[in-house]
């Protein structure tokens, strides 16, 4: 009989199984990233060689996990669950840090003016492109409608009939003395590409938190595995000494 019980461990084997599976797709995941993480990194954007770290994390710690559960040695399950102590407030440091992120982009985005604004509209390119996702997004102006001064374009021109999804609040009349349409979205187009970015941090704040209940379940279970063989080696030290 071994010093575990049989249930406890097939269950955790079973899950570090997963979470092997799952780092060997994020592994295969990042190795597609890389050429467009040099890209990114060449325009400005941010190097993604933290998804290395985390998916080889996912990938070799669960490996651990099933060595230690298989040799039943508390030794290699306290350097696991040391591993998940750490990674569990990684996962929570990330979370928080995606969370300020986020409030901060928040408030990048409230507190925009139109001077931010002005050099993209005087940029042809960009007034082409801006009047193309205001008919799809249903949304007026970077910051407001005044990006546009007194000369609103026929992009913001709203109709009663198809507005309010997927992000328009509404319609409002245009403002006294600009020429366009009378009928403009009430909605700014920052509004809108900040929809986009919030799903994003909510995803990566969800898979922060996940992993770290994930963790936090992971280190109980090598507590509890400890404690059976501290339990188990301590009975047998017993009998030992009785017979003796």
């Amino acid at each position: 009989m071994g010093k575990i019980n049989g249930c406890i461990k097939c269950l955790f084997i079973f899950f570090n199984v997963l979470f092997t599976i799952l780092g060997g797709v994020l592994v295969y995941v990042a190795v597609k990233a890389t050429p467009l993480s040099h890209q990114v990194t060449a325009v400005g954007g941010p190097s993604l060689a933290w998804s290395w770290v985390l998916a080889l994390g996912v990938l070799l710690l669960p490996v651990l996990g099933i060595v230690a559960a298989c040799m039943e040695k508390g030794l290699v399950l306290k350097i696991f669950a040391g591993f998940m102590v750490a990674g569990m407030i990684i996962m929570l440091i990330f979370g928080i840090v995606v969370v300020v992120s986020r409030n901060t982009l928040k408030d990048s985005f409230d507190t925009a003016s139109a001077d931010v604004v002005k050099p993209f509209m005087e940029d042809e390119a960009m007034k082409s492109i801006l009047m193309s996702f205001e008919q799809s997004a249903q949304c007026c102006g970077v910051v407001s409608s005044s990006d546009w001064g007194n000369n609103i374009s026929q992009s913001c021109e709203c109709n009663m009939q198809h507005t309010g999804f997927p992000f328009s609040s509404g319609c409002k009349a245009k403002p006294v003395g600009a020429f366009g349409p009378d009928q403009i979205y009430e909605t700014s187009c920052s509004g809108v590409i900040f929809v986009f970015f919030d799903l994003f941090f909510k995803i990566i704040m969800g898979i922060c938190f996940t992993f770290a209940i994930l963790a936090l379940l992971a280190l109980l279970m090598s507590i509890l595995m400890i404690h059976q063989i501290r339990k188990h080696d301590s009975e047998g030290s017993s009998m030992a000494m009785k017979s003796y």
